[in-house]
């Protein structure tokens, strides 16, 4: 079997790894109070360029939940992407959280929010005053859940606009390294200075056992959050070997170092795959995921081949292909190649990738 169903079914990267082990001597002050939870703040301050509160988790799901509640009242509304994590795979955890807020999702093109529809949205709200939820946050992925990725300026124009009608901005970045390695740009580029106040952090999906946190841009909104973590169960009493999974991330570049391995395996792979006969990629590649229409014979023969990935719904024949950190040619070769096969045409492979991370 050749996996390509999704960066969460990975191994730990070998540096984490260590690192994990390496904080498994000795003894350490319990539920965050330990030394390494407490230079956690200056790491996201270094890699982000400003003051910043980090509270960390260990799912992506808490992560959206608590940081969403902690800018929407019970009777808030939180404007996102029809396909938004939020909505559709985490099963009412924002609305749970925040005492009932409601999710609105708003038209999008390519994984991404549309300013202006998201401007409609906002122009339309309060017209049935009390009868209605009021408009707290928008909340947005980064990379998307088409594995695109906002460029400063798209995200500048939806913030401009939440901010303007006194909306909080929440970037959902499960996979934050993969766009920032795929853009090129300075991680504060795209967050803060863009307008973003508050970010899920993403290590989980890229090389990490289990570590995510929750990022505030202004510290002056964290009061009352460490309680609303410990009030959901995510406060844990080993803190420390979340945090260490964080710290080794951030330092020496690492997490973009294993983003930017898997964006290429993607970008390799997604070139192969649109040169096949009847096949068509439905989004750009920008990340580490490859979104792309093949006939159904050729989905079957792949299937009974070995290789998995993740059927798309709501688009016949469409599925969805994801590289992660570990993803080596050969196994993007294997599959270009018993594809090519089956759809009687030839593999159209590209330059290799660069080296797998190894330690």
């Amino acid at each position: 079997m050749i996996n390509f169903r999704s960066d969460n079914e990975a191994p730990v990267a070998p540096e984490i790894m260590r690192a994990l082990a390496e904080a498994n001597h000795g003894k350490a002050a319990s539920y965050g109070a330990d030394a390494v939870t407490a230079r956690l703040k200056t790491r996201f301050a270094e890699v982000f360029e400003t003051e910043v509160a980090v509270f960390p988790v260990v799912t992506g799901t808490a992560a959206n939940a608590l940081a969403l509640a902690q800018v929407t009242p019970p009777y808030g509304a939180v404007y996102c992407h029809p396909q938004a994590h939020i909505l559709v795979d985490e099963c009412g955890a924002v609305p749970f959280h925040a005492g009932g807020a409601m999710l609105w999702p708003i038209e999008a093109e390519d994984g991404k929010l549309r300013p202006d529809s998201l401007g409609a949205a906002l122009a339309a709200a309060g017209a049935h005053g009390d009868h209605q939820s009021a408009s707290a946050a928008v909340s947005f992925a980064q990379a998307t859940e088409a594995g695109t990725t906002y460029k400063t300026d798209h995200i500048a124009a939806l913030a401009a606009l939440a901010h303007d009608h006194g909306l909080a901005v929440h970037m959902d970045g499960a996979r934050l390294a993969n766009a920032i390695a795929g853009l090129g740009c300075a991680p504060a580029d795209i967050t803060w200075r863009a307008g973003v106040d508050l970010l899920s952090f993403g290590a989980t999906k890229n090389g990490a056992l289990a570590a995510e946190a929750v990022v505030l841009f202004d510290p002056a909104r964290a009061p009352g959050l460490g309680r609303r973590r410990m009030r959901a169960g995510h406060l844990l009493s080993k803190m420390r070997f979340v945090s260490v999974q964080l710290e080794a991330y951030l330092t020496g570049g690492l997490w973009l170092r294993l983003a930017g391995q898997a964006n290429r395996a993607a970008r390799r792979l997604g070139t192969g795959l649109a040169g096949l006969p009847g096949a068509a990629l439905l989004h750009p590649v920008e990340a580490n995921e490859v979104f792309v229409r093949l006939p159904e014979t050729l989905i079957g023969a792949l299937a009974a081949d070995g290789f998995t990935f993740h059927r798309w719904p709501g688009i016949a024949g469409a599925v969805r292909l994801v590289c992660a950190w570990d993803t080596r040619d050969d196994e993007i070769d294997a599959l270009l190649e018993a594809a090519a096969g089956h759809a009687g045409g030839r593999a159209r492979i590209t330059s290799r990738v660069t080296p797998r991370v190894t330690p």
